[in-house]
């Protein structure tokens, strides 16, 4: 069908963000005293927010004021850090574009605090994506649908109108709990195989693969 929104995911989907979440993280286990992560180690730890993200990254048993210590060096390192290497994946903008011209509303919800998505979405898309939320202490977040009901409440659109696109099981199961469609995405942080087995239903190898899906005229 023809969807009147699609609500993306952010990191692994519309943005590859994985070398400054990596260096942000690294950053802070080292000036906590803390052995490094490798990329592929912080790869498997993003999806469920930066206080998760923190708590995989210390070490086990680490005490709960260390652990806030250490997520409060990550959130400053990364406000100034994140834009040094992370870009759009080749071919968001266009895809971004497409969906504009089609009449088709977007919006971004993720699991990164609000502040830094609201910047990141606002310096890499600008206008073409006018919903961006993240986690705050207000609304719950993902996998439980708040974030995605308050996309649809500010874009007007009904959830049986709406797809919800990103690249990991957390996103699987907001869609599932929001009660839209859900495309999955393979260029991310998380693999095909990894995705069916989490009970992904369609996925898109790649961003003209996505537009093919959601700008596919009406049956």
């Amino acid at each position: 069908m023809r969807y009147d929104a699609v609500i993306f995911d952010l990191d692994g989907t519309l943005l590859n963000t994985l070398d400054d979440l990596a260096a942000a993280v690294n950053a802070a286990l080292t000036a906590c005293g803390y052995p490094t992560r490798t990329l592929d180690e912080v790869r498997a730890f993003v999806g469920n927010g930066v206080a998760k993200l923190i708590h995989r990254a210390v070490p086990a048993g680490t005490a709960p004021e260390e652990e806030a210590r250490c997520l409060e060096r990550f959130r400053a390192h990364y406000l100034v850090h994140m834009r040094d290497q992370t870009a759009p994946y080749s071919g968001i903008l266009p895809l971004l574009d497409a969906l504009q011209q089609a009449g088709i509303a977007v919006a971004v919800v993720s699991n990164k605090f609000d502040a830094a998505v609201k910047e990141l979405c606002r310096d890499y898309f600008g206008p073409r994506v006018p919903v961006a939320l993240g986690e705050s202490p207000s609304v719950r977040k993902k996998p439980a649908p708040d974030t995605v009901f308050a996309a649809l409440r500010a874009l007007d659109v009904p959830a049986d109108r709406a797809v919800y696109v990103g690249d990991s099981d957390v996103d699987i199961e907001t869609a599932r709990n929001a009660g839209t469609a859900c495309i999955s995405v393979s260029w991310g942080f998380r693999d095909s195989a990894f995705l069916y087995a989490h009970g992904a239903s369609c996925i898109a190898d790649t961003p003209q693969a996505l537009a093919a899906l959601l700008l596919a005229p009406e049956a």
